[in-house]
């Protein structure tokens, strides 16, 4: 499945139905008086986050999304039906933004199930029996209908993860969470092997925890060199950061303000997300090297800095217990427990 973190589309709400111009005609009924029905509402559109999806792929090759309208009202003060609301599934941590320069934020879908009436469906039109009155007995008007309402808007997605995988390209990010989730991510021996975001769910003491892995910074990221910081939107919302560095680099000091300088000029509250400092690659050093290493890292850092080799799993426990700690008690997930009563959980579906 590709991957497509925003999109553009246009939404519509249906219109109201007409309201109906009728009178009563039966044998033996005299006077029988306007009987003309009301319009029904137009449907309504609605944005679900669901389960199940991670990509806005969906949305490359359907764009356009109208609701039905109102039916028009009948004789015998029948009201017309109404048009069924158009719901909008969409993968959780979707953002609806304006079609504008400032990209207003529109609405945010950060729970599982969480549901928002986007787009409100116009009124049916009143039936000419709604206009009768003493003095109008029978009334020849009527509604038209409330119209629909309509826009484009951007779809963003911001993957919601526990722990995001930040660091230079080559940094053992693509490793490190092969090793420790079943996220089967691409590892080659050249820059940017990793293209898109990756997640993982890592199982450790009992408790699982989400970790993003983005394409690697380099100097410039945010100016657009390299893939840019356009993933770094991924990791906004996660609790932890894990900051990766080659030890085979020639300044690990220098890698690791290279890649925090990038965070610092994305803003978004990056830089100040608590972070766990990993000096990745020790299988290939030896013990006095890395000591020497992770020396120089801590003085550049002000942080205390872990040796890690994701290929030998070496100090994998050890970074994954402080993940933990920093990411505090696994939250409910309402789609993980039973239901009251040993109800079953609700299935959700992208269709």
């Amino acid at each position: 499945m590709h991957f497509l973190d925003q999109a553009k589309i246009f939404v519509r709400s249906g219109a109201g139905g007409p309201g109906a111009v009728s009178f009563r005609r039966e044998k033996f009924i005299e006077y029988g008086g306007p009987d003309g029905g009301n319009g029904g509402k137009g449907g309504d559109i609605v944005f679900e986050a669901i389960a199940g999806l991670n990509t806005l792929i969906d949305f490359r090759y359907t764009q356009h999304f109208r609701a039905p309208r109102g039916s028009g009202g009948s004789g015998s003060n029948r009201t017309g039906a109404g048009g069924e609301d158009l719901v909008i599934k969409v993968p959780i941590g979707t953002q609806i933004l304006a079609d504008d320069d400032e990209r207003t934020l529109l609405a945010d879908l950060t729970k599982e199930g969480q549901r928002i009436v986007f787009l409100r469906g116009g009124d049916g039109g009143r039936g000419n029996a709604t206009y009768k009155t003493s003095t109008n007995r029978a009334p020849r008007q009527h509604g038209t209908g409330w119209p629909s309402e309509e826009a484009w808007v951007w779809l963003r997605l911001k993957l919601l993860a526990d722990a995001g995988l930040v660091g230079l390209p080559n940094a053992g990010k693509s490793t490190f969470i092969n090793a420790v989730t079943n996220a089967q991510a691409k590892v080659g021996a050249y820059a940017f092997t990793t293209t898109r975001p990756q997640l993982g769910v890592v199982r450790h003491k009992q408790r699982e925890f989400v970790v993003a892995d983005i394409p690697g910074l380099i100097e410039g990221a945010a100016d657009g060199a390299g893939i840019g910081d356009r993933f770094l939107g991924h990791i906004e919302r996660c609790r932890v950061l894990l900051h990766l560095i080659d030890a085979n680099d020639e300044d690990v000091a220098t890698s690791y303000r290279i890649v925090r300088d990038e965070l610092e000029a994305y803003g978004a509250g990056l830089s100040d997300k608590p972070t766990v400092i990993a000096l990745n690659k020790i299988d290939t050093l030896d013990d006095e090297l890395i000591a020497a290493l992770s020396a120089e890292l801590e003085e550049a850092s002000g942080a205390q800095v872990i040796p890690l080799s994701g290929a030998a799993g070496t100090g994998v426990d050890w970074v994954l217990d402080q993940l933990l700690e920093i990411i505090g008690p696994n939250e409910n997930r309402a789609a993980d427990e039973t239901a009251e009563d040993g109800e079953e959980p609700v299935q959700w579906s992208p269709v």
